[in-house]
C-alpha cells in the first residue's frame, strides 16, 4: 500500500507541474488587430441538429469577417435539419448547404461529411466547426494571423465550453481537466514529436492546399478521435500544426443533460487512450481512486499538500479553460466520480461494440 500511495504523490506531482506549465504559458489563441482578406471557407457537418445549427449560422453572420462562404453539409438527418438551413440559406448567398452522399461501409460519419465537404470549398483556408457551436468577433482573423506567424497547415483550438445543466457540469469540465493535468499543451507546436499531440473536431482550422493534397480525413477515416489522429498525421509529415484555447473566441454547447454527456464521452474516451483499456485503468486507479485511498490511509498531518495540489490544479484548469473556479472545485470528487463511470462505460461499449452516435454504430480502430 505505501508504494502505491507513494505512486500516486508523485503522479499528483507530474500532473500538478504540467498544469502549472500550462498555466504559465498560457496557449490562448492570442486576439488580433489585424484584418485579413484571404477567402475562408466555413464547414459545418450537420445530422440530426435542427435545434442548433441557426445560433451558429447567426453568430457566422454576425462576425466580422467579410471575405468567406459558408457550406452546410446534411448528413442523413432524421429532422428537419436540412429544411431548416436551406430556409436560412435562400436568405443569405454566402450560405450554401448541400446534401450528403450514402456512408460507405469503411467510413464513420464526421469524417465522410468533411471530406465531401472539403471537395466543395473554394477557400484558401478551410474552417470545419460542428453545429452546437457559435463564433465571436475575431475568430477568423486571429486564426489566419496565427496560421501566418507560424506557418502552420494546422491549427486547432478547445473551444470554451458552454454548460447549463448541472449533468453537463459534472461531466464537461473533464475534457479540459483530462487535457491540460496530462498535455504540456505549447509542445504541440514545440516537438515535432507526435506524441505530443492534442487536438479538436469542434475548431480545425486548415490551409487548404495542404488539406487537398495530402486528405487529411481520408486518411483517418475509420478514426473516433479522428482530430487527434489527423494531427498526428500532419506531425509525421514534418509540417507545422499547433492547439489552442479559445481565449472566449469561439463558444459550444456539447450536451445538454448528463445521460447526452455520459453517452457522448463515453464513445471517444477509450479511444483518447489509444484503446488500450489497461493505460485507461491504471489512469484512473491513479487519478480517481488513487486520492481517495490517500485520504483513507494516509496521516492527516500530510494531507495538507495533495489536497493543495489539486485545488491549485483546478484554479488553474478553470482559468484557462474559462470556467467558474468556484463549480469545479465544489464539483470536483463528483466529477471524479462520473470520470469514472464514463470509462467504466467506454471500456464496455469497446468491448461489447455497442458504441453509437445518432443512430450509426461506431466500431473503432
Amino acid at each position: 500500500m505505501t508504494v502505491f500511495i507513494y505512486a500516486v504523490l508523485v503522479f499528483l506531482v507530474i500532473r500538478f507541474s504540467v498544469t502549472v506549465f500550462n498555466f504559465l504559458s498560457n496557449p490562448k489563441l492570442p486576439r488580433v488587430i489585424k484584418h485579413y482578406q484571404d477567402k475562408v471557407s466555413i464547414l459545418i457537418p450537420a445530422r440530426d441538429e435542427e435545434a442548433d445549427i441557426l445560433l451558429l449560422l447567426e453568430s457566422v453572420l454576425q462576425q466580422d469577417y467579410q471575405n468567406y462562404e459558408v457550406i452546410i453539409l446534411d448528413d442523413d438527418s432524421k429532422d428537419n435539419t436540412y429544411e431548416v438551413v436551406e430556409g436560412f440559406c435562400s436568405r443569405h448567398p454566402q450560405f450554401r448547404v448541400v446534401k450528403g452522399l450514402p456512408l460507405p461501409k469503411d467510413w464513420l460519419g464526421k469524417n465522410y461529411a468533411c471530406k465531401q465537404l472539403a471537395e466543395q470549398a473554394t477557400g484558401k483556408y478551410l474552417l470545419f466547426i460542428d453545429a452546437d457551436e457559435t463564433i465571436e468577433h475575431g475568430l477568423i482573423n486571429a486564426l489566419i494571423n496565427r496560421m501566418e506567424v507560424e506557418q502552420l497547415a494546422l491549427l486547432s483550438i478547445f473551444t470554451q465550453q458552454r454548460m447549463f445543466s448541472l449533468g453537463e457540469k459534472l461531466t464537461v469540465p473533464l475534457m479540459h481537466f483530462i487535457l491540460l493535468n496530462l498535455l504540456p499543451l505549447r509542445l504541440v507546436r514545440l516537438s515535432g514529436n507526435p506524441a505530443f499531440a492534442a487536438a479538436s473536431g469542434q475548431c480545425m482550422f486548415f490551409d487548404a492546399e495542404n488539406y487537398k493534397q495530402h486528405q487529411w480525413h481520408e486518411r483517418v477515416k475509420l478514426q473516433v478521435v479522428e482530430d487527434v489522429e489527423i494531427l498526428k498525421q500532419v506531425k509525421l509529415e514534418k509540417y507545422n500544426t499547433e492547439a489552442l484555447l479559445a481565449n472566449g473566441l469561439i463558444h459550444c454547447r456539447m450536451y445538454k443533460n448528463l445521460n447526452e454527456s455520459l453517452q457522448g464521452f463515453s464513445k471517444n474516451l477509450l479511444a483518447g487512450f489509444g484503446n488500450n483499456i489497461i493505460i485507461l485503468l491504471i489512469y484512473q486507479l491513479l487519478v480517481t481512486i488513487g486520492p481517495v485511498i490517500l485520504i483513507f490511509n494516509f496521516d492527516i498531518n500530510l494531507l495538507i499538500l495533495p489536497i493543495a495540489l489539486i485545488v491549485l490544479s483546478r484554479m488553474m484548469i478553470s482559468y484557462l479553460s474559462g470556467q467558474p473556479v468556484w463549480m469545479n472545485l465544489i464539483l470536483h470528487p463528483l466529477q471524479m466520480v462520473f470520470f469514472f463511470i464514463i470509462s467504466l462505460l467506454s471500456i464496455k461499449k469497446h468491448l461489447f461494440k455497442t458504441s453509437t452516435w445518432k443512430g450509426r454504430t461506431i466500431n473503432p480502430i
